[in-house]
């Protein structure tokens, strides 16, 4: 970043190439770099329009409905297989690396018998 009041300068060097001078020093620039450099600093200074190109319909109120709804299933499976799958995976790792854990550490309780 630039103090205010500074400037960086393109100077054209050999062919198509600039030298770049600023505060922290020089460096070789493509005409096609400075070009990209100068539309990117363009697409950045636009503003960020918040109006959508096209609307999407509002899935809110059914996934609150869906949610909410006293079915006896737990929250955390109410989104369907997906949430069951990783349920199982989660459930099967925790279970897995515990077992592993132990396993590991009754090995390392017992030390090994010299020669």
């Amino acid at each position: 970043a630039l103090a205010q009041g500074q400037k960086v300068i393109p100077v054209p060097a050999c062919g198509s190439s600039f030298l770049v001078f600023s505060c922290r020093g020089w460096w070789a620039v493509t005409a096609k770099m400075l070009r990209s450099l100068l539309a990117l600093r363009q697409i950045a200074q636009r503003t960020i329009s918040t109006a959508s190109r096209r609307q999407f319909e509002n899935k809110v109120p059914e996934k609150q409905k869906l949610f909410q709804e006293d079915n006896g299933i737990p929250v955390h499976l109410k989104g369907g297989i997906a949430d069951a799958l990783l349920y199982r995976a989660t459930m099967i790792l925790t279970v897995g690396g515990t077992a592993y854990g132990m396993y590991q550490l009754a090995v390392a309780s017992f030390p090994k018998k010299q020669g």
